[in-house]
């Protein structure tokens, strides 16, 4: 029986996106966002707690985001989560971190300005502000329509 994993996060950025690409051409962009949690501390009052997650984007989406995958830009990531194992020295290491699946740019609160839009969110933009158009040919056989 296979498990779930499944991840989503909303953070900022906590600097530049490092791009590398694989000996095969294929982009891999890698981050780090920060994600706050309010909570109730002993006393009762409320206190922000940062937690700090890599992520990992792969092929086209890495390319396309590159630019726009800057320090203090809010972004929301979906995915799963990977786990790499190694041994160095005799001494064993892992890491836990997002690989994403779908990322979305948030608006920039700091600068004002709204996040670029997804190639997906443009065309249907395009799409709602078209005039409708009617593909039918003017005559249409419906077999014998003389009563």
């Amino acid at each position: 029986m296979n498990g779930t994993n499944v991840v989503a996060v909303v953070g900022r950025l906590t600097r530049d996106a490092e791009m590398k690409y694989t000996s095969a051409g294929m982009a891999i962009a890698s981050c780090s966002v920060a994600v706050n949690t309010s909570r109730k501390d002993a006393q009762g009052n409320w206190t922000d707690e940062a937690n700090f997650f890599d992520a990992t984007i792969f092929g086209k989406t890495a390319e396309t985001l590159k630019q726009y995958l800057i320090k203090g830009k809010q972004i929301a990531v979906t995915g799963h989560l990977k786990q790499d194992r190694w041994e160095k020295e005799g001494q064993k290491f892992s890491k836990v971190y997002i690989v994403a699946d779908a990322v979305e740019l948030l608006g920039d609160k700091r600068s004002g300005e709204p996040a670029p839009q997804s190639a997906y969110a443009q065309q249907y933009q395009q799409q709602q502000q078209a005039p409708a158009q009617q593909e039918f040919p003017e005559d249409i056989p419906f077999g014998d329509t003389s009563f």
